[in-house]
């Protein structure tokens, strides 16, 4: 009942006299939060708020602990994912949770078809600067492949070469959202918002030298980008900067169906 559609499909056999009030309620008892334990609230209506379920913060959470709260929210949603998990918390997973797949790079696990394909309109474009940049441009990546967008990768096309990004503009002219991951001093997103007719996500990674303060300097240098049209999330936040460009095609999607000519 956390899917508008079938949310949508209860609510209307109940005002055809299909299914009694008593059946839909209890349906509907779960619909706001679910404890797990004593130590977890699932938030089951998020999806319905947002457009997106709730996903679990692995760091802090025991793998027991990891693994009742995925087997409850496997009951209501099609994926579950959670992020920040180390391969030793995976491999605790594994003898715990069924059907459970590791995306190593991103230090993601989820629960999820086998086929990925795109629910959605759209091209999410992804670049980082650098390969040190991949575990967090890898989290944006899945993020949004899991939650039902098309992911376009390109990798390792920093300022330092700046001929590897003009070579491949037409992966930047092809996105309709771009998420544009670097450190260091962090110039890559006002290069590529320079050169792009989208919407530009900048994601700061803690890489870098000293002076770059683990990831204060380029956080700072994409706040103050010179370019229009630059977003900033926080320090080595991939997955909050593909929650963004997905609302972002989401929204894009909305405005099209309500749109007289649709």
């Amino acid at each position: 009942m956390t899917n508008e559609k079938n949310l949508r499909s209860l609510l209307e056999a109940v005002a055809n006299g299909k299914v009694s009030p008593d059946v839909a309620l209890d349906s509907l008892k779960g619909l706001t939060y679910e404890s797990v334990g004593e130590f977890a609230k699932i938030d089951h209506h998020r999806q319905l708020r947002t457009g997106f379920p709730e996903v679990i913060w692995g760091p802090g959470k025991t793998p027991d602990q990891i693994a009742q709260i995925i087997e409850v929210m496997r009951l209501r949603n099609p994926v579950v994912m959670a992020t920040r998990i180390e391969s030793a918390v995976y491999s605790a997973l594994q003898a715990k949770v069924t059907g459970l797949r590791y995306y190593e790079m991103a230090r993601i696990c989820a629960i999820a078809p086998a086929t990925l394909e795109p629910q959605f309109q759209g091209e999410i474009g992804i670049l980082s600067a650098g390969t040190a940049d991949l575990p967090v441009a890898e989290e944006a990546a899945v993020t949004a492949e899991l939650s039902g967008f098309q992911v376009n990768r390109l990798w390792d096309v920093g300022v330092a070469g700046i001929h590897r990004l003009l070579s491949n503009r037409h992966l930047i002219d092809s996105a309709s959202v771009l998420i544009v991951v670097a450190g260091m001093e962090g110039a890559l997103p006002s290069v590529v918002a320079g050169l792009a007719n989208c919407p530009v996500i900048a994601v700061p990674t803690s890489i870098g030298y000293g002076a770059s303060f683990s990831g204060l300097a380029p956080l700072l240098t994409m706040l103050n980008s010179c370019a229009a049209g630059v977003g900033v999330v926080n320090i080595d936040n991939g997955f909050g900067a593909a929650v963004l460009a997905g609302q972002i095609l989401r929204t894009a999607e909305k405005l099209r169906l309500a749109s007289p000519e649709s």
